[in-house]
């Protein structure tokens, strides 16, 4: 890793770049990019979000980046492989409980969270309201139409 972050630094400082303008241009703190330069991986939280900062980093200095993300791939798995059975298991064995039983969910697979749910006995309270409203303009159509009828026959009787 040392020699990926000594390449990137030599190229910086070729093109006359300082660490600050190099952060500001890739939205990145200046102790991250340091950070990759010295070859720190351990003040990342996770070596993806590492491999992708080393493959914007590259881009922007013109580097093959491909090169520079197959390099670190390469580091990475000779890094992990080294790791013994016994450390794993270990690392395994201090895991708390909470742990063991969180429950892994895709992204892909996530219901997306309602902001605002109508409780079923207001929806009940609505439509009863709406049935009798229908209801109610019903039967004053219908009495109106039989006041138009007796209308009509009063008239008839007074001619």
């Amino acid at each position: 890793m040392k020699e990926i972050g000594e390449k990137l630094k030599e190229t910086r400082e070729a093109m006359g770049i300082s660490l600050e303008e190099a952060a500001e241009d890739l939205k990145m703190r200046p102790t991250q990019i340091e950070n990759i330069e010295i070859g720190n991986i351990a003040a990342f939280k996770d070596v993806f979000f590492l491999k992708y900062f080393i493959r914007d980093y590259s881009k922007y200095l013109g580097l093959n980046y491909e090169d520079m993300v197959n390099e670190f791939n390469e580091y990475l798995f000779d890094y992990t492989s080294k790791i013994s059975i016994e450390d794993i298991k270990s690392a395994k064995a201090n895991q708390t409980k909470s742990e063991k039983t969180r429950k892994i969910v895709s992204p892909y697979t996530l219901e997306a969270k309602k902001l605002f749910t109508i409780p079923p006995l207001v929806i009940y309270a609505f439509i009863i309201l709406l049935i009798l409203i229908i209801i109610y303009f019903l039967i004053s159509i219908n009495k109106s139409n039989d006041f138009t009828e007796d209308n009509q026959v009063i008239n008839n009787v007074i001619r």
